[in-house]
This record gives C-alpha cells, structure tokens and sequence, in this order.
C-alpha cells in the first residue's frame, strides 16, 4: 500500500498550461434551476433587498410572473469553479483578469440556466498567455439570456 500524499488528491490528474487550450474548445457547466432557495441565498450574499427578488405579489402586481432573478445572479451561473476547467489549471493559474456581460432576457425563479465557456482568445506572451472566454446562459426555452467575456492569465508550459 503507497503512503497517501494529498498533492496526488485532484479531481483532474493531468494539468493543461495555456500552450494546451485550443480555440473553440468548450467548457458546459451543469444546469441550475432557479429556485427561491437561490434566490434567498442570493439575496444574502448580495444584500440587494429590493422587493422585485423576493416579493412574489410585488413582481405580480408588476406583470411578471414570479421572482426576478438579479443580473448578477444569472452572470454567477457562469463561474468557472462550476465545472471541471479550474480543475485542469490549479498548477498554471496567475489569475483571473476580467468579465462582461450583456444581459438579453430575464430570468424568473423556476428558470432552469445552462451555462457554456468557450475559448474565443489565446494571446501568448513570453511566458504567459491569456485565454479568453465567450460565456453564454440560455434557459430551459433555448433562449439565451445571458452573453459575455471572462479573460483569464495562465503560464506556459515550462521549458
């Protein structure tokens, strides 16, 4: 029996480094369906208190047909740490250097999200590069509500 050595301990045994990504390469995050819990959660986090997040009369009495759900809690959908790619970049990580997004439709509790990454930069340095993300969040409608960018640094393979 081999003695138990917690730097072995990986959900992703096999590190990728910026020279390993390829443009087009796909990243799916599970789906998530908006419930009130979220919601909750969220709002706490956030510390937003406006009645349109958790008031279900004040959202109907609006026309809309249950909680909206806050921009940024549809952008936190698209978090990385949701899948597996930070998982193949533990040891190449410098950091995370930027997000934006367009939000194109709302999201109501009871939404289901799907979000994607998808590598549309790869822009090498000497001994760096930096990949670039295109996000996109579509509902359970295939509409997609949510578009972006997230840029993120990594090293090179060394040597």
């Amino acid at each position: 029996m081999t003695a138990f050595d917690p730097a072995q301990h990986r959900m992703v045994p096999e590190q990728r480094w910026f020279d390993d990504f390829k443009l087009g390469e796909r990243f799916l995050l599970p789906s998530r369906t908006m419930t009130e819990a979220v919601f909750l959660a969220f709002q706490g986090a956030s510390g937003d208190n406006h009645p349109v997040h958790y008031d279900v009369e004040y959202c109907k009495a609006r026309g809309m047909p249950g909680l909206l759900a806050h921009g940024l809690q549809t952008l936190a959908q698209t978090a990385p740490g949701a899948g597996l790619f930070p998982f193949l970049i533990e040891d190449s990580l410098v950091g995370f250097l930027e997000q934006s997004s367009k939000f194109l439709k709302p999201v109501f509790a009871g939404d289901t999200l799907y979000a994607a990454l998808e590598i549309e930069e790869l822009t090498p340095g000497r001994t760096t590069g930096v990949l670039g993300f295109r996000t996109t969040v579509h509902n359970q409608r295939r509409e997609l509500v949510l578009e972006g960018k997230q840029r993120y640094l990594l090293r090179k393979r060394a040597g």
